[in-house]
């Protein structure tokens, strides 16, 4: 399906979610600083139900007609994005809502979906099987589908709403670092950046484990499922990428960047005894980014998005235990 997607998308969703959502802080780290170069972690990892995609489920769920409501809701999902729309459906009054999840998904992740009065279904052995199995079973029991990333705007106009408050906070900004699973996050960001900022530099990080759309780019294949090798700590950045970011990104991005696994560990650790916050892994991909690639990162006041905080309690001990 081809559907466009502008700023106005994202001004549109800002006004239908202010309401809902945190301002989340912007932060200067006091330990990455030097050079002449500041670094800001945007707190999305502090946002109601610790993730960005709070902002994508509710823009798109304020728009749902009495009928969909009615129907109830689901989708498929590795853990952010589908307590996002447990919690909407919560906050707006819709009685049902289904969040598939793959085998393999945090149990801090399952518990907040459960917690918002959701229900977690666990299908399929990781999140691409998980989609397959998950969406015959929300077509058999007539749900309404909440895209994740694939290609809605008005979900891409809620994730884009973290730059008009990003730039707002700080004007100085001219170097936003994003980590990229399906790309919802990172394209909804750049369209807003770059429509306030024109020369802003938006860079994308993915892990070694699954750099989905690094392979997309390069090999100019839509990848919307892609396997997953090794072990990887960024669930939430696992599996294909989005229709919509695959068409958008090649004119958005200043630059795409492979993390590893291991520097995304120390990552997740520095920001917890050193920054104190408590982050993911896929969070952590920006400042692994910087650990491993500060020259390539470059810039003068540089964002990084911290996209989500509900990391598992023991593959943290273990983490700040390393």
């Amino acid at each position: 399906m081809d559907r466009s997607f502008t700023a106005e998308d994202v001004r549109q969703a800002y006004e239908r979610i202010r309401g809902y959502v945190y301002r989340t802080p912007l932060e200067e780290s006091i330990y990455l600083g030097k050079d002449g170069r500041r670094y800001f972690f945007k707190l999305e990892s502090a946002q109601t139900v610790k993730s960005f995609k709070i902002r994508g489920a509710l823009s798109r769920m304020t728009m749902l007609t009495e009928d969909e409501r009615r129907c109830g809701v689901g989708t498929v999902s590795s853990g952010n994005h589908g307590s996002s729309v447990s919690y909407a459906a919560k906050l707006l009054g819709i009685e049902r809502a289904v969040i598939i999840v793959p085998q393999g998904t945090p149990e801090a992740k399952i518990r907040r979906i459960r917690f918002y009065g959701g229900e977690a279904l666990i299908m399929g052995k990781d999140y691409d099987e998980a989609h397959v199995i998950g969406m015959e079973y929300l077509k058999e029991n007539g749900l309404t589908y909440i895209d994740p990333y694939y290609d809605d705007p008005m979900i891409y106009g809620g994730q884009g709403t973290i730059a008009l408050e990003l730039l707002e906070q700080q004007p100085d900004i001219d170097t936003i670092v994003c980590p990229i699973g399906g790309g919802g996050l990172i394209t909804g960001i750049a369209v807003a950046a770059k429509s306030i900022k024109p020369d802003v530099r938006v860079i994308g990080v993915q892990t070694e484990a699954c750099p989905a759309m690094i392979a997309a780019l390069r090999d100019k294949v839509f990848y919307e499922e892609y396997p997953v090798t090794g072990d990887s700590i960024c669930d939430a950045l696992l599996g294909g990428v989005g229709a919509l970011s695959y068409r958008m990104l090649p004119g958005l991005l200043d630059d795409i960047i492979e993390v590893r696994e291991e520097t995304i560990r120390k990552a997740v650790k520095h920001m917890v005894l050193n920054e104190k916050f408590i982050v993911e892994g896929g969070s952590a991909t920006t400042l692994a980014a910087v650990m491993d690639f500060p020259g390539r990162v470059g810039g003068t006041n540089v964002a990084l998005i911290m996209s989500g905080g509900n990391i598992d309690g023991e593959l943290l001990k273990r983490i700040i235990c390393e």
